[in-house]
């Protein structure tokens, strides 16, 4: 399983890899997204794959025996996201607000913001 979530976070990174080499903002942000995503499900991957049980420890017990789901990085995760969310948002705004200025959203025809 971890094989394949490896090669689905590697086929999503090189996409938005892929997109953000491109010279379109639009295709920018989407690349952004996408390595996003790819970061989250490689730090997800890391974290160990275990569908057993969640990680409670039982009343009596000292620890946790077996198998059992990592909490932190889904922490990390959700943490991630949020931030992703943001730093998503303004780029958007930023961008948006660069192409109205340049008058294109061509990164190779946008080579200056100045009004004229």
């Amino acid at each position: 399983m971890e094989i394949l979530m490896a090669a689905v976070t590697g086929a999503i990174f090189g996409a938005g890899l892929y997109l953000m080499v491109r010279r379109s903002l639009v295709r920018l942000i989407f690349g952004l997204i996408l390595m996003g995503h790819a970061a989250n499900l490689a730090i997800f991957t890391v974290g160990g794959l275990v569908r057993d049980r969640a990680p409670v420890i039982p009343q009596g017990s000292d620890g946790i025996s077996g198998a059992f789901a990592d909490p932190l990085p889904q922490a990390l995760i959700l943490t991630a996201i949020v931030i992703g969310f943001g730093v998503q948002a303004f780029a958007i705004v930023l961008l948006e607000r660069a192409a109205r200025a340049a008058g294109t959203d061509d990164l190779d025809r946008m080579t200056t913001t100045d009004r004229t």
